[in-house]
């Protein structure tokens, strides 16, 4: 694999990335080609993990910085190789990876080479396996096989926020509901017990819930509690005697996971309820000095981000921890995914105004 052109824009950089497949699982093309690129870069020490790339500067500034971004994407479906497209006189970079995130690495690996003299010490990440299972994640490797790699003052992770800071993050919480009842013929449905219609008060409390609205530290947090999946049935002449509700709680990160659990439990008296994933969220972190100049070096007010993201990674260590990338996140997984152009130069001048003042 050939090393990408760094000295090329951020707009071209992110084309390139985006025309290296990565699907998660194949990252190793699009690391050999980021590796490649950093040779021989005095500033930078280099430590490769895996399909983890970590660049970091030594120049002993009072404070680190660590910004990250992963490699990976969702699945492709047609939507490679990139092109540019102009919609309502809006140029676009189209194509799988363009919202989700590789512009924001791009931006990330073009400030890490020209950056030779930053105001901050940096640790630049890119990781993989951030699209999979948790236990995948790269930046969660190498939190465990090396948490020094991850030692920073202030943390910024390239979600694409519009080029906007987000601040912390919502939790994220899965569980299966249960009901239980006794099979039977369904022609003679009386000798049996209905679990399906015993899920139907799980329902109706799902159906009339209203979630909170949650100010933490400015930034107000909207939570989610949906049902996701259902299933039950054995067969089309038998009366169930199990039924299964999937519920997906996105709580504000006002409470603690064992709280979300608690609330959920609360909800649910007397229903066999199993956690099936569950995800701290991460405060905004707005109240660092470093974060607050930095919001003010990239202009606009910080808002919430809804999505889990792995800057609770970062919050759980201690780090205190922001969204930033070009990309309209509904636009990030979905078939038409594109980035506007203008962000991606936005992001990197918010970035480069920042760390060099």
């Amino acid at each position: 694999m050939p090393a990408l052109d760094l000295a090329a824009t951020s707009i071209d950089i992110t084309r390139q990335l985006c025309d290296i497949e990565s699907v998660s699982g194949n990252e190793a093309s699009i690391a050999d080609a980021i590796v490649a690129s950093l040779a021989g870069l005095d500033h930078l020490e280099v430590t490769r993990d895996g399909d983890a790339i970590v660049a970091r500067t030594s120049l002993g500034r009072d404070k680190r910085v660590v910004i990250a971004g992963h490699i990976d994407t969702v699945p492709v479906n047609h939507n490679l190789p990139t092109r540019f497209e102009t919609i309502d006189g809006i140029d676009y970079l189209w194509g799988r990876g363009t919202v989700d995130m590789k512009a924001g690495v791009a931006v990330q690996l073009k400030l890490a080479v020209e950056l030779v003299d930053p105001a901050v010490d940096i640790t630049w990440i890119w990781y993989d396996h951030e699209e999979v299972s948790a236990d995948l994640n790269g930046l969660g490797r190498l939190a465990d096989n090396r948490p020094d790699l991850l030692a920073g003052d202030f943390a910024i992770l390239g979600e694409p926020t519009n080029s906007t800071v987000e601040g912390g993050c919502n939790g994220n919480l899965r569980v299966e509901l249960r009901t239980f009842g006794t099979r039977a013929h369904s022609a003679r449905a009386w000798v049996g017990h209905n679990a399906i219609h015993d899920a139907a008060p799980i329902l109706d409390l799902l159906a009339a819930y209203v979630p909170r609205e949650v100010e933490v530290e400015g930034l107000v947090y909207r939570e989610g509690l949906n049902a996701v999946g259902i299933s039950g049935g054995v067969a089309g002449n038998i009366i169930p005697d199990e039924c299964m509700v999937h519920v997906n709680y996105r709580f504000a990160p006002s409470r603690s996971g064992a709280e979300a659990v608690d609330h959920l439990r609360e909800l649910f008296p007397g229903i066999d309820l199993t956690v099936v994933d569950l995800a701290e969220g991460a405060r905004p972190g707005l109240d660092a000095p470093l974060a607050r100049d930095f919001l003010a070096a990239v202009g606009g007010t910080a808002t919430p981000k809804y999505g889990w993201t792995d800057v609770a990674r970062f919050s759980a260590i201690g780090i205190p921890a922001v969204n930033y990338g070009p990309g309209d996140p509904l636009k990030a997984h979905a078939d038409d995914e594109r980035v506007a152009l203008e962000q991606i130069t936005e992001c990197e001048r918010g970035l480069r105004a920042w760390l060099t003042a």
